[in-house]
């Protein structure tokens, strides 16, 4: 068994204290150190947000998890990317530590350099969604739509969306403990199409489980 530390985060005191999202992140490490062949030796927790350049100062439980690590001559194993940060500086600063990290939703065999890339994308994507939500609020205020509340039509997609994430439900607790690039190799490999009819690329299995691990 290769040693390893755990390493889990949420970003409020309201979610620290009611658990959410904690134990999820411990069973979801817990399972892709079985399959994986990690010991935890130890698993550190944290409550605090993951913005600003400070981050890790304010942070002294992953400081604390970088120390450990390097002392047993393991890893960090943590459930999701984003459980570290969402900002690729920070990432990027990390990764000065010479501490490996290991992202179980994206396997055992990602790479320091890939692990950039999917922050740099995740980054991009969030700010495009930011410009395109800002963009459409204002096309639709200059049109003298009420803004502020929920629609009927925005409710109907939320019911749509929701239902197709639960028909899959089943076939996605049967491939839980696989990386969202292998479930998305293997949905492809039994013809099960997304939602939307095409096929499953890693970052749809990521946000199809987070639909349902919020469910």
């Amino acid at each position: 068994m290769k040693p390893a530390i755990a390493y889990v985060r949420v970003s409020t005191a309201g979610q620290g204290k009611s658990g959410l999202g904690i134990e999820a992140q411990r069973e979801a490490i817990t399972r892709f150190a079985a399959q994986e062949g990690f010991a935890i030796a130890e698993t550190f927790a944290e409550v605090e947000t993951g913005k600003g350049a400070d981050a890790l100062v304010r942070r002294p439980k992953l400081a604390a998890a970088l120390k450990a690590a390097r002392k047993l001559g393991g890893p960090i194993v943590v459930a999701k990317l984003d459980r570290l940060s969402r900002d690729v500086h920070f990432i990027s600063g990390l990764m000065q530590h010479r501490t490996a990290f290991v992202v179980a939703e994206l396997g055992a065999d990602t790479d320091p350099f890939m692990l950039h890339i999917y922050a740099a994308l995740a980054e991009k994507e969030r700010r495009l969604i930011s410009e395109r939500t800002k963009a459409g609020l204002a096309q639709a205020k200059a049109r003298g739509t009420k803004l502020g509340g929920p629609n009927e039509k925005s409710a109907q997609t939320a019911r749509e969306a929701a239902a197709r994430a639960e028909a899959l439900r089943p076939v996605m607790a049967e491939l839980a403990l696989l990386s969202a690039n292998q479930a998305a190799g293997e949905l492809n490999r039994r013809q099960i199409e997304t939602p939307q009819g095409g096929q499953w690329f890693s970052t749809q299995v990521i946000r199809l489980r987070k639909r349902l691990g919020d469910a």
